[in-house]
């Protein structure tokens, strides 16, 4: 399979959230099931200098928007084996952020317009083109349109995959005309339309030959009204093209063994796993105690994540829990400053680190007995990943990706990794966090939770093979 990944960031290069690792690694699972992957990006002023320098021009395309014409420059780098395009136009892309600005649906518009440019030009021919999130959702669309009489492209196939329903690329009818050259035709419940405006991703899901999403569960949650951000009539409709596939996590860059953030390198040793959590313990001045049970959040600030119900409780838990927790993340300013009070009212239990630091979050990782997050949505969520990989026990609630990954543990039967409540309610999340602290105190049944987790495997390898059949599925 020739497979293209189009999307909007990708890590080592550019990175603002999880989509970023899925781009940075998906493609390398692929390749080794014997798939020929590329990647396309746009290239970001804010890309690290020691990238930008090592791109190499390959050709200038004359890209239409509307009734403008605008240069795209296609740059290259061949990064492990994957080879990566960037699209150059300092108009649209040389500006201090990725995303947030008024002109968001111009910027993506000619994103979308020279991908499609590059792979007519390309001396290479993708079988697929794998698209992700709203901003690259035109893609689907223009095969089927614009492109449709380009010989090339005729029997390409096209996977969108969503990473998160919520952000969907919404904007005005205007942008119809103006910018992607479609008539009032195109203004349907089939193709745009989204209460009296236009929708990139409903598009994606109107075009593409195949939907994904990053988690079995969360692909049932979001044909219901309550995730379905009121495109869950659309998903309903399109129900047999529609798969949830976990994301993976690089079992090599997060191995606690060869991590270098950390000071006690460890694989299944607690005795090690103790020494990192008296170690962080020390150096955030908390009381030194290998015996109280460290609870870490590493997660942006927002109400998605569950800070209300945090907010709700936390207090009541410190008070009356012999525990520690420690947090880093930034986020909306309400959940910072409630966390930054928490940690003034009991600064012998609590670390609130209003910041973001990679380093520092794998040590919160390898020093937690125990991750929380109580997500009201979470559609696949790599901290309880990670936390798993590290010998942490998350405790999560069941919806999405965390439903799928962390399984609640029975002490009649010995089986379960992790500690699960179900409802979005702060006092039955409270009473898991005690249960999980119960657990902690019994060292025989602590001892088995671990082994469980030690066995636990979300490698992008698993990942690949269920994309690859998807692919090939659809050549069938």
């Amino acid at each position: 399979m020739n497979v293209l990944m189009i999307g909007s960031e990708c890590t080592p290069f550019i990175k603002t959230g999880g989509l970023a690792d899925v781009l940075g690694s998906l493609p390398h699972a692929l390749k080794k099931q014997g798939a020929d992957v590329r990647v396309v990006l746009p290239k970001y002023e804010n890309m690290d200098n020691h990238w930008k320098e090592q791109l190499e021009h390959l050709d200038e395309l004359n890209v239409t928007i509307g009734w403008r014409n605008q240069y795209a420059g296609i740059e290259y780098i061949k990064y492990d084996g994957i080879p990566i395009y960037f699209i150059d136009n300092e108009y649209y892309f040389k500006r201090s952020n990725l995303y947030g600005y008024d002109d968001e649906a111009e910027r993506f518009v000619f994103f979308n317009r020279a991908v499609m440019d590059l792979v007519c030009a390309m001396d290479w021919t993708p079988d697929v083109l794998h698209c992700h999130d709203w901003q690259t959702g035109l893609i689907p669309v223009f095969l089927h349109t614009h492109y449709k009489e380009v010989e090339k492209l005729k029997g390409m196939k096209t996977v969108f995959t969503i990473h998160n329903l919520k952000y969907q690329g919404v904007f005005a009818q205007s942008v119809l005309h103006d910018l992607m050259d479609f008539d009032e035709g195109m203004m349907s419940d089939e193709a745009f339309e989204f209460f009296g405006d236009i929708n990139f991703m409903k598009g994606a899901l109107n075009y593409a030959d195949f939907i994904t999403t990053v988690s079995e569960t969360y692909a049932k949650e979001i044909q219901t009204p309550y995730y379905g951000e009121n495109l869950d009539g659309v998903l309903r409709k399109r129900t047999d093209e529609l798969i949830g596939i976990v994301n993976g996590i690089d079992d090599q860059n997060y191995n606690p063994m060869k991590d270098d953030a950390l000071a006690f390198p460890y694989r299944s040793s607690l005795i090690k796993k103790n020494q990192n959590k008296m170690w962080l313990q020390a150096e955030l001045g908390l009381p030194v105690r290998k015996d109280v049970p460290m609870i870490g959040i590493v997660s942006r600030l927002v109400e998605q994540k569950g800070f209300d119900l945090i907010g709700r409780v936390i207090d009541e838990l410190l008070h009356h829990d012999d525990v520690q927790i420690v947090l880093l993340g930034t986020g909306e300013y309400q959940y910072e400053q409630m966390l930054q009070w928490v940690q003034d009212r009991h600064p012998e239990k609590m670390s609130t680190n209003i910041r973001f630091s990679e380093p520092f979050s794998r040590q919160i990782y390898a020093a937690s007995d125990l991750f929380l997050m109580p997500s009201r949505f979470e559609p696949c969520g790599i901290g309880q990943l990670i936390a798993l990989r590290y010998l942490a026990a998350p405790i999560v609630r069941e919806t999405g990706g965390l439903a799928d990954t962390v399984q609640p543990y029975n002490e009649e039967t010995g089986e379960g990794n992790g500690f699960t409540f179900t409802n979005y309610n702060a006092h039955d999340m409270l009473y898991t966090i005690r249960r999980a602290i119960e657990y902690y105190q019994d060292s025989a049944s602590w001892q088995v939770l671990v082994k469980n987790i030690c066995k636990s495997k979300f490698t992008w390898k698993n990942s690949a093979d269920q994309y690859m059949d998807l692919y090939q599925s659809m050549y069938r």
